[in-house]
């Protein structure tokens, strides 16, 4: 007599949410764009949008309650589409690498702190959108001029493909509450941790509400 084993079949709420991670890391993989990234996969919550910042975008001690959501979201953004720019970049292999990844100009993007005054926080988030544009024109420089850099630029985007988001075939996901990160969701509200990324229904889709790895970057 054969006994067959049933596999439990994941909620397709889990299914999409699986989904919505993966899409993340293609279109992330295409060109490095966080901020098409974020759209295609983020909140849609003008309140959750800015909340996510607020928790992730680590501006210090500026009152934010001052500053507005645009300013706020895009400063976000820009942060963390500085950092996916650096990452094909990082651990030069040489201090002449070093030196020709990280010029002053590279270097002041990387340094650049958030005002102290709510006051000047507009003008911020203006600059680190040039701050941006100028690092990616940087990386297509350096990318056309050295093939070294036109691998890592590979490498990374080959990493991205790389990760596996496909539900487990033995155990059902389950949704958490008490979301740690900021006042994103409130304590009650479920969320799916599908690994670096917390997920939440919205309506009818699934979106994204965070990435846990990048901390502490800046």
């Amino acid at each position: 007599m054969i006994l067959s084993l049933s596999v439990p079949q994941q909620p397709r709420e889990v299914v999409e949410a699986y989904e919505v991670c993966r899409r993340f890391q293609t279109i992330i993989a295409e060109d490095l764009d966080f901020d098409r990234a974020f759209e295609a996969t983020f909140t849609k919550s003008p309140t959750r949008r800015r909340e996510i910042a607020i928790a992730e975008g680590e501006f210090g001690d500026i009152d934010l309650a001052r500053v507005d959501d645009a300013s706020l979201i895009d400063a976000f953004k820009s942060r963390m589409q500085i950092l996916y720019l650096m990452m094909p970049l990082m651990s030069p292999d040489s201090t002449r690498e070093e030196a020709l990844f990280f010029p002053p100009r590279i270097k002041a993007i990387f340094d650049r702190k958030p005002p102290k005054a709510a006051s000047r926080f507009h003008a911020y988030s203006l600059q680190l959108k040039r701050d941006v544009a100028y690092l990616r024109a940087h990386l297509e420089r350096l990318a056309k001029d050295h093939p070294s850099v036109a691998e890592r630029i590979h490498k990374f985007k080959k990493e991205a493909l790389s990760e596996k988001f496909e539900p487990p075939a033995n155990d059902i996901v389950k949704p958490l509450t008490a979301y740690s990160r900021g006042r994103v969701l409130g304590l009650d509200e479920p969320y799916y941790q599908i690994g670096n990324y917390a997920v939440v229904r919205e309506g009818n889709d699934m979106r994204i509400i965070g990435i846990r790895f990048f901390t502490r970057l800046f």
